[in-house]
């Protein structure tokens, strides 16, 4: 089947919570004869290839039979953009709200029953109040989840979670009704004697209604976190003008840019937002094109040449025929590079999850052998039943469901203030195993602001002088080019005799600007003209003349951050290999390089957004694992595709939002603290992991012996999630 045979389909799936979850999902759509799909699990989305004719309720009903909900999308039309998801009210305010509450009837249930001077007449029935809508409310998703996979013969974290709070409610509400923890008097004193017991007078409540509540705050922070996976894509097109002037005959009409059609004519005014792409019919400006290309010099237009949505107008008025609008445009395009790079990012399988996956099946089998095991023995029912449900009880996954959350917050709290912002779990893994980082050049490894790198003056003419006119002719002008040459012309440049900071440069009169060639006007009675270097090559320069004859070339050049050479130095002791990547000239490409240090051969130049994403997938294909690191709306597709995606916070929201990692500062060694930082967070997560599933495998035969007393149940489980937070802010040291 060739690639026109096909289809391209987004599905909206609900009730997914966890990476199997998307799994399941992603195998029921590619059971189906020539359907390929792909899950992304932030987005609750399923990118799917459909052969032509296929009858697309079939997908839906193929996803509903694994258990989950999906929507068609609506029929997409020529003026259709690509949307993200939006989920700034769902689910975060139902979750928030089940924590919220679930918090406030927690905290004196555990309270009451690990304080044993708390414990006053019936206290056990005020706990069982006040556990009882946690249980069955604030842990309905986790019910839900569990019942859903079982239905599907799997085990996740939520069974883990939804099995260990039952259980624990369970037996409580049993010892209470039918046992002996109901009397008045009761008490959970603490003892490290260990001895057989009928388990009839032990309530778990706290375990019940604690566990719940610390499970739904990770929840939580990771429905925040999923949330703002779609961002990128609003944000970037956000980017797109609101609204179009069009021109008929010789009136100009304001419309919505929803309205605007293919071969209308409309009129952009200098600082405006170029409504669409298309060819300039009449007018010459320079146009801001550092969204897309990254370069910080604008490009000159004039009648005929192309212009892109988006992009800002800097200087003249232009009157611009739209050749292509809403989906085909390449802001459009570039969102939905971003998307497809979001959705074809392989989920992570969290820790925990894969665990449990393991530790579920395992845990009821052992309850299940311990209760045949003591009735065979010939024990009473009630004391088979106690040990088995105990063995449940003590699987309830307390320090576990703390290890990932605690360690996220201490680390990513550590990162915060050192500046460094850490989106989840999923981009630790990726800083392990990365060992290629792709630096976007301007912005990221350098300033991203042109200024005058040098200054050739003729023979027998002052530098000094010569920058001194041109200075003075560009004050007039409002070009990036013209401000740097004034602006240095003011200040002074390193190197050249005669030029101090704050110097004054003289007035201009008969100023005049010629688009795309440069300006002229009189300075001190001489006529002085500031145009392009014909002869620059790939450097910006310009040519300054007076009394009809070239007395000097400017040179002008996005200078290297200072940071930037200890950055890639670090980065290097990482074990990183670095690689330099922009949409600029490959002269200026290589130059930049040169001085860094980085090969020839690991140098992309003159790369659009989308040859971004492909160098990306093309390192990637070689074997490599790759971090990246850019600040611009055309880095964001790059960012999304890459292993780790590393913004600068200087940089753009779309950026910001299609990264992993995020450096408040424009500072490129924050991006080595970022990784360090990263890498040393995911190794106390994983020593978290360790120690609290130690935990229960320590615990379990104690509970299967049926020697587990209630406070040093609670005491164990109690020192296991001490020991996870004491371990997790160990982080706060990090430097």
């Amino acid at each position: 089947m060739t690639a026109a045979d096909l289809r391209e389909v987004d599905l909206a799936v609900g009730g997914m919570t966890c990476a199997s979850c998307a799994g399941r999902v992603e195998r029921a759509l590619n059971s189906l004869d020539g359907v390929a799909a792909t899950v992304n699990l932030p987005l609750e989305k399923a990118h799917v290839s459909v052969p032509e004719g296929l009858d697309l309720s079939v997908l839906v009903k193929a996803v509903e039979g694994a258990g989950y909900s999906a929507t068609l999308p609506p029929e997409p039309g020529p003026d259709t953009p690509p949307s993200a998801p939006d989920r700034r009210d769902e689910p975060d305010a139902e979750l928030r709200q089940r924590l919220l509450v679930s918090a406030v009837l927690s905290v004196p249930v555990v309270l009451l029953a690990m304080v044993p001077a708390l414990q006053f007449d019936n206290w056990q029935w005020l706990s069982f109040a006040l556990a009882a809508p946690v249980v069955v409310w604030g842990a309905l998703p986790f019910h839900r989840a569990a019942w859903r996979n079982a239905r599907h013969g799997a085990t996740t974290m939520d069974t883990l979670v939804s099995v260990g709070v039952l259980a624990a409610f369970a037996w409580s509400v049993y010892a209470l009704f039918w046992g002996h923890a109901g009397m008045t008097g009761m008490h959970h004193s603490f003892t490290w004697r260990v001895s057989r017991t009928d388990g009839l007078g032990a309530i778990y409540l706290e375990a019940a209604a604690g566990v719940t509540t610390l499970i739904l705050a990770g929840k939580y922070a990771e429905a925040r976190s999923k949330r703002r996976a779609g961002a990128a894509l609003r944000a970037l097109l956000s980017l797109g003008a609101k609204e179009v002037t069009v021109l008929h005959g010789d009136h100009e009409m304001a419309m919505p840019i929803d309205s605007l059609t293919v071969d209308a004519v409309f009129v952009v005014r200098p600082g405006e937002k170029i409504a669409t792409d298309g060819v300039v019919v009449s007018g010459s400006s320079a146009v801001d094109q550092s969204m897309l290309t990254g370069e910080p010099v604008p490009v000159e237009v004039s009648p005929g040449s192309a212009v892109v949505g988006g992009t800002i107008n800097s200087g003249g008025r232009l009157v611009v025929r739209a050749t292509a609008v809403g989906a085909d445009t390449q802001l459009s395009q570039l969102a939905r590079l971003v998307e497809q790079a979001q959705t074809g990012k392989a989920e992570v399988q969290r820790l925990a999850d894969r665990v449990a996956r393991v530790f579920v099946p395992v845990v009821m089998l052992v309850a299940l052998a311990t209760f045949v095991g003591w009735a065979v023995l010939g024990d009473s029912a009630s004391m088979a039943f106690s040990a088995a449900v105990a063995v449940l009880i003590v699987a309830c996954p307390c320090a576990l469901g703390l290890a990932t959350p605690i360690g996220l917050l201490v680390g990513t709290g550590r990162g915060a203030q050192l500046g460094l912002v850490i989106r989840g779990p999923e981009a630790l893994e990726s800083t392990r195993r990365i060992d290629t980082v792709v630096l976007d050049k301007t912005g990221t490894v350098t300033t991203g602001v042109m200024a005058v790198s040098s200054v050739q003056a003729a023979r027998g003419v002052d530098p000094a002088q010569v920058l001194r006119l041109a200075g003075a002719v560009e004050a007039a002008s409002e070009h990036p080019i013209g401000r740097a040459i004034t602006d240095a012309a003011r200040t002074g440049i390193p190197g050249i005799s005669g030029t101090d900071a704050d110097a004054e440069i003289p007035g201009v009169t008969g100023f005049m600007a010629t688009a795309g060639v440069g300006v002229e006007g009189t300075v001190d009675g001489v006529r002085v003209t500031v145009s392009r270097s014909p002869s620059s090559g790939d450097e910006t320069a310009v040519d300054v003349v007076w009394d009809g004859r070239w007395k000097g070339t400017i040179t002008l050049s996005d200078q290297i951050k200072p940071s930037s050479y200890d950055a890639l130095r670090q980065l290097r002791a990482l074990g990183l290999r670095p690689i330099l990547l922009t949409g600029d000239a490959r002269g200026v490409a290589l130059k930049v390089a040169g001085e860094l240090g980085i090969s020839e051969s690991d140098v992309f130049a003159e790369v659009m957004p989308a040859d971004k994403v492909a160098a990306v997938q093309r390192l990637q294909g070689e074997g490599r694992v790759v971090a990246m690191v850019g600040d611009g709306v055309n880095d964001a597709a790059a960012l999304a595709a890459a292993d780790l995606g590393i913004a600068m916070g200087t940089g753009t929201d779309v950026a910001i939002e299609a990264s992993d990692l995020t450096i408040v500062s424009g500072d490129l060694r924050k991006a080595a603290d970022a990784i360090r930082l990263a890498r040393r967070t995911l190794g106390t997560i994983k020593g978290n992991l360790f120690w609290a599933f130690a935990y229960n495998v320590l615990a379990i035969p104690l509970a299967t012996a049926g020697l587990l007393q209630p406070m040093i149940a609670g005491a164990a489980m109690a020192f296991s999630s001490v020991f996870v937070i004491g371990n997790s802010l160990r982080l706060r040291s990090f430097k």
